[in-house]
């Protein structure tokens, strides 16, 4: 009888593929992360210069891009912008994140607070139980933009002006952008303690001020410029127009609110239009700015006049908010010039 074939040997090439094929994927993927991190950096440098050329402050002092193997983390250490008009923000620290497979949406975090400078009125420092904010949609007008902070307090700086606000529960801020060329704006401020003087002291009398707005704004496409005044601007002579959904201002027992109105900005950068709203407490707040000088003591009275027949069982009035040539209008009373969006 012939020998029998020696047995082969049991072929391993199984047994180390996968682990084989798992180092070529990381090594894959670390590779194409530090290509990602590589281009984010040169990114944030190109739009820091673009930012610059068009007249803003840039600047951070330290930056630290991680996150690896499935986040790309960007942390920004004393960073600040500062547009041409005057407005700056401060942050000691900025915490960017977006995974890796979703790059055009971010979430930030300002751990440590951050500081606002107005033009005139100075610096107020902004702390926070929570202060976040994220972005997406980057190549749409308006961009996706959400912003939260909670249990927040406000400090003005020193040699600053005083802030409107001392603290606030919560603060909300969100932009949307929308079918046929709209975008949505939407504001919110919840249990706010204000340091007010004059009309909205008298009527707040220490008491939470609530703010709400929500809007529709139309032909966003027009808005562009290399400024806040020159994008406003083209999009105004475009045609656009602020759709008023929902706004209100609660200050203590007054309230004034508006479910309806069309408003848009005039040539010197004020509001223009008119809103139908739903007074609280009309006749107080008249006489309250008649005390306070802002309108003369006898338009005061006839205008708390036709308030108080109009008020329902609730001391509810119905009036119509007018921004016409500058001027403020309620009803028949002209209560100071437009808010001047530029």
């Amino acid at each position: 009888m012939p020998d029998p074939e020696p047995a082969r040997k049991p072929r391993r090439f199984w047994l180390y593929a996968p682990f084989v094929l798992l180092l070529i994927g990381i090594a894959l993927w670390t590779a194409l992360w530090f290509q990602v991190r590589g281009q984010a950096a040169t990114r944030m440098d190109a739009a820091a210069a673009q930012l610059r050329a068009a007249g803003y402050e840039v600047s951070w002092k330290d930056r630290v891009l991680g996150g690896y193997p499935f986040r790309l983390d960007v942390v920004l250490t004393e960073a600040r912008v500062r547009d041409p008009s005057g407005w700056a923000i401060a942050v000691p620290k900025l915490e960017g994140e977006a995974f890796l497979y979703s790059l055009g949406h971010w979430i930030m975090a300002a751990p440590d607070g951050l500081t606002l400078t107005r033009p005139i009125g100075g610096p107020v420092e902004v702390r926070g139980e929570l202060l976040r904010a994220s972005l997406g949609d980057l190549g749409k007008r308006p961009p996706s933009f959400s912003f939260e902070g909670r249990k927040l307090t406000f400090a003005p700086g020193a040699g600053a002006q005083p802030f409107g606000l001392s603290a606030a529960d919560k603060v909300e801020l969100h932009l949307r952008p929308g079918p046929d060329d709209q975008g949505a704006v939407m504001f919110k401020l919840d249990n706010g303690k204000a340091q007010l003087s004059g009309l909205f002291a008298r009527l707040a009398r220490d008491k939470p001020v609530s703010i709400v707005w929500d809007s529709v704004l139309t032909k966003m496409s027009g808005f562009k410029g290399q400024t806040w005044p020159t994008a406003v601007r083209a999009w105004s002579n475009g045609g656009g127009l602020i759709q008023v959904r929902q706004a209100g201002v609660t200050a203590g027992d007054a309230l004034i609110g508006s479910q309806t109105g069309q408003l848009g900005v005039g040539y010197d950068g004020r509001l223009v239009g008119s809103m139908d709203v739903t007074l609280r407490q009309a006749p107080k707040a008249l006489a309250a700015m008649a005390a306070n000088g802002s309108i003369p003591p006898e338009t005061a009275l006839a205008a708390a006049a036709v308030a108080a027949a109009r008020e329902d069982s609730a001391s509810t009035a119905r009036a119509t908010l007018t921004f016409e040539a500058g001027r403020t209008t309620l009803g028949p009373v002209a209560i100071g010039p437009s808010p001047r969006i530029y």
